[in-house]
């Protein structure tokens, strides 16, 4: 690129010196008169190409320069000029954009959405939200499954296991409409009515009669539908204005809740009533809340209102502070309290009876049991960490194994810490659920949790916490429970009892997460796992010398997002048992490994 050529200051000088309307054309008078000078002196010009020489990098050709082009040919063009402070009517806020010409669809989310809570929809205040899931889910496994006392699948079958492998398919859709008034920018909305509907559909598949219903004549193959609620609650913002919008809500009716971080203790939808709120600038928060349980369809999880609710009542009060004791970590301190008094016979819809659970006397038991925790989630420096633990005192009525009332002692604990580089998130688990090493005393010291779904571990990736294996031998329950940590006893977690006579559980696990790319997530998961105490377990299957192994759970998973949101999310995941000594004494040693394999696909409007 050529420099521009400059005249000489003298010349300059000298030019504006003779030029008219200077009184003085001496040189020696000139420095006097700068201002004028200044002002009959030409405006300086660039010409880029005027110098004879080329400006280019090193290593690189000449390049001409060139204009470059529009960086916004999009743009609105500027009001005319005979327009300028002229006003155009808006009706409110959130349709400015609307009046100067953008419109979308009805149907697109992503943009300015009536449907979605962008505009009112009433007046200026009232706004809706609907939202629309669809839940699909393919999952092969393979579960110890009892062949069938009588009518067996194979003619000539005698023995206790039967075949493992089985095929689940479900579809889910559901349907959430939210009406709400108020600015919700930096606090909650005045008031709020919401409701959640959902439909599942599902098809089972297993090698054995009376796997999936008491009667055989039904065969392999069990086709079931449902229609749940799973949310229809109000709420009420009735704070004053305060400095920096801390609030206090009420809500009544079937509403989610969870009682800690990662759902170790109580997460569900149940009809309750709530009181919440913040102090401090949000650094306190609290909650205390009443939630009485219904019941729920088994082959769904979905809550059942056409049946009566359960006697089984849930008062639970929790207070959260932020940055303590370090800052970014908040502390939770929790009380719950769980009042049961479950004594009718009740069987599920496939026949089998959950209350009272068919092991030991098979006796209708009561219980009022409190959970005292401490939960805490967030980072310490680089290191993201969570912890848990509860003590569950209490009484029941009468133990599983004995006539006598027993009492309470149980302990849970838990931590999950990670750290990440740069793409990669490194994490390492332990877990402690206390077991019950005596089932004939007045003790009952086997930890259990009212309704848990825990993310931890692994979460459902995992095939210990995502399948139910059945305890074959012992009566109609599970060691564990779908969706769950804890190796409790219980018929099903949906419809059965806390049983606080199981044989607990040690786990420590290592995982990593892989953030392949913004869309792509790998995650990869494995823990060890061993019952805490199995004299529970000898005495359900009247089995001596029970190893306490579990065994080794290996599992990974992959997640796509193709537009880097949760509009669209493909998961596959596959997950591995590889039995350990405890786990070979309760099912023999003819499998080498019980595999899960998890397709899902969801997609969210």
């Amino acid at each position: 690129m050529r420099q521009p050529r400059l005249r000489p200051l003298s010349a300059l000088i000298l030019a504006a010196a003779t030029a008219p309307g200077l009184v003085h054309a001496d040189t020696s008078s000139i420095g006097l008169h700068w201002l004028e000078l200044t002002q009959l002196l030409p405006a300086p010009t660039y010409d880029p190409f005027a110098s004879e020489i080329p400006r280019r990098r090193p290593g690189h050709p000449y390049e001409r320069w060139m204009p470059s082009p529009p960086q916004n040919p999009d743009n609105i063009d500027p009001a005319p000029v005979d327009q300028v402070g002229e006003f155009l009517p808006v009706p409110d806020r959130w349709r400015i954009m609307e009046s100067l010409g953008f419109k979308h669809p009805w149907y697109d989310p992503y943009n300015q959405n009536q449907l979605k809570a962008d505009k009112p929809v009433i007046g200026k205040d009232w706004f809706l939200n609907l939202l629309a899931v669809s839940d699909t889910l393919i999952e092969p496994r393979s579960l110890p499954t009892p062949a069938a006392p009588q009518a067996p699948s194979e003619p000539g079958t005698n023995d206790t296991l039967g075949d493992v492998d089985q095929l689940i398919a479900a579809q889910t859709f559901i349907a959430s409409a939210v009406l709400y008034k108020g600015d919700t920018t930096f606090k909650p909305p005045t008031y709020e009515f919401k409701a959640t509907l959902a439909f599942n559909y599902n098809r089972v598949r297993t090698e054995e009669t009376r796997a999936l219903t008491i009667d055989p004549t039904f065969g392999e193959t069990r086709d079931d539908g449902f229609v749940g609620v799973q949310e229809l609650f109000f709420t009420w913002d009735y704070s004053s204005e305060r400095p920096r919008y801390d609030f206090d809500d009420f809500r009544i009716g079937i509403q989610p809740f969870s009682s800690d971080f990662r759902g170790f203790l109580f997460q569900d939808n149940q009809p309750g009533i709530r009181f919440f709120g913040t102090r401090d600038s949000n650094r306190w928060q609290y909650n205390f809340a009443w939630f009485r349980r219904l019941e729920k369809d088994l082959n769904s999880g979905l809550n059942d209102i056409t049946e009566s609710p359960r006697k089984d009542d849930i008062f639970v009060a929790n207070l959260y502070r932020q940055d303590f004791p370090f800052t970014g970590f908040t502390s939770q301190a929790t009380v719950l309290h769980n009042r049961n008094r479950e004594t009718d016979s009740f069987y599920d819809s496939n026949g089998f009876i959950v209350r009272p659970a068919a092991i030991g006397r098979e006796a209708p038991r009561e219980y009022d049991v409190t959970y005292l925790g401490y939960n805490g989630d967030g980072h310490i420096g680089r290191l993201n960490l969570t912890v848990s633990g509860y003590y569950a005192i209490g009484k029941q009525s009468a133990g599983v194994f004995i006539a006598d009332g027993t009492d309470i002692r149980a302990g849970f604990l838990a931590a999950e810490a990670s750290m990440d580089f740069d793409w990669i998130r490194a994490r390492l688990s332990a877990a402690y659920a206390s077991g019950d090493d005596d089932p004939f005393d007045d003790r009952s010291t086997g930890y259990d949790a009212v309704f848990e779904n825990p993310i931890f571990a692994g979460a459902d990736t995992s095939y210990w916490i995502r399948q139910n294996v059945p305890l074959i031998g012992g009566g109609g329950v599970a060691i564990s429970q779908r969706n769950g940590l804890l190796p409790d006893l219980r018929p099903s977690k949906e419809q059965g009892q806390s049983n606080f006579d199981n044989p607990g559980l040690r786990l420590i696990g290592i995982g990593a997460d892989f953030d392949l790319t913004p869309q792509t997530r790998l995650s990869g998961n494995i823990n060890q796992l061993w019952f805490d105490k199995t004299e529970i377990l000898e005495a359900a299957r009247n089995q001596a010398d029970i190893g306490r192994g579990i065994g080794t759970d290996v599992s990974v998973a992959w997640i796509w997002r193709p537009y880097a949101t949760q509009n669209i999310v493909w998961r596959l995941s596959g997950a591995a048992l590889l039995p350990g000594a405890g786990f070979k004494d309760l099912y023999g040693d003819q499998k080498s490994a019980y595999y899960s394999v998890l397709g899902n696909l969801i997609l969210t409007y």
